[in-house]
């Protein structure tokens, strides 16, 4: 098998849905740690993405694949064993529509964190898209998959993780179990599966980092 290298970092979210892709696929990876934050943009960083200079990077063979969904996709397609996508096509398309509606909407989140303005549109937004997946995600399922995490699963796990986080951070309870009590339910099993529970990040150091930068994004704007 070829060398498989991740350019990442130990606080991203869409650094972790690659890990656990990896992990869920066996596939052995190298984690290789970048600081895309420092004004000095790391020279493998520059290498293997010169065009966004973003995380991640999944290094495969010396050639580089970026974005994080794009990473997922390719992973599922190098890799087609333990199927992290549905066989039947309209449920694979299915899987994708909502990866894209959680990318799309997902953008409320960050900006609720980075900038105290418009916050109350900003919080409304969130609960808008986390009701949409409440009634028309779930489909009465356990998990999105079916019976087993899939890439779909990956997104909205990783985007949750970190909502709940930013959530102590910025002060506020969007994600209350008693309003989406479904998608809290899956969360707790998407969190419990071995791989996933086993490949959590560390909680502590993400809300560190991310105190240390809103303080910097508020006093700067």
């Amino acid at each position: 098998m070829a060398e498989v290298k991740l350019l990442g970092g130990a606080v991203s979210p869409f650094v972790y849905r690659v890990i656990w892709a990896l992990k869920l696929k066996g596939v052995p990876f190298e984690f290789v740690e970048v600081d895309v934050f420092s004004n000095e943009k790391s020279a493998l960083l520059l290498k293997y993405n010169p065009v966004h200079k973003k995380i991640p990077v999944l290094v495969h063979g010396g050639k580089p694949v970026c974005d994080s969904t794009v990473i997922l996709e390719y992973i599922e397609e190098k890799w087609p064993y333990n199927r992290l996508l549905p066989s039947d096509p309209y449920d694979r398309a299915l899987a994708r529509f909502w990866i894209k509606f959680g990318e799309d909407k997902g953008v409320a989140v960050w900006r609720m964190f980075h900038s105290n303005r418009d916050q109350e549109s900003r919080m409304k937004a969130i609960l808008e898209m986390l009701q949409t997946i409440e009634e028309h995600g779930l489909r009465e399922k356990k998990i999105f998959h079916g019976d087993k995490i899939g890439l779909l699963d990956i997104a909205f796990g990783s985007m949750l993780y970190w909502l709940q986080i930013l959530e102590d951070i910025v002060g506020v309870k969007l994600f209350d179990p008693h309003k989406f009590p479904g998608l809290n339910a899956w969360f707790e099993i998407f969190k419990k599966a071995p791989v996933i529970e086993e490949n959590l990040p560390d909680q502590d150091r993400i809300s560190l980092f991310f105190k240390c930068r809103r303080e910097k994004w508020l006093t700067s704007a």
